[in-house]
């Protein structure tokens, strides 16, 4: 479970997330109007403008003030972090399957 920090302490699970979304066009306001009306909108801008939208697997919606772009980078660092455990892992269980066979 990766959690990816939003703003003010907020974070959400990465694997969750399904877009994140600009605030400034007109699909972006009607994607946070009807979650609002269906009860799935979650603002966590502490009364700040919201500067991005992320849209989750659960259909839920979540207002944040941290820049869209912010948060791509940080979903980029996070999964060239995963990318480089998962290849240290494999590197590890290749030497242990070398010392097994000897």
């Amino acid at each position: 479970m990766k959690l990816i920090n939003i703003g003010f302490g907020n974070t959400v699970m990465a694997e969750k997330i399904v877009a994140v979304v600009n605030t400034g066009s007109s699909p972006a306001r009607k994607l946070k109007e009807n979650a609002k009306q269906a009860g799935q909108l979650i603002d966590v801008t502490e009364g700040r403008r919201t500067r991005s939208i992320l849209v989750m697997d659960s259909n839920h919606i979540v207002l944040s003030s941290v820049q869209s772009e912010t948060i791509s980078q940080r979903l980029a660092a996070l999964h060239s972090e995963t990318q480089l455990a998962e290849i240290e892992l494999g590197k590890k269980q290749e030497k242990s399957k070398k010392k097994g066979e000897y």
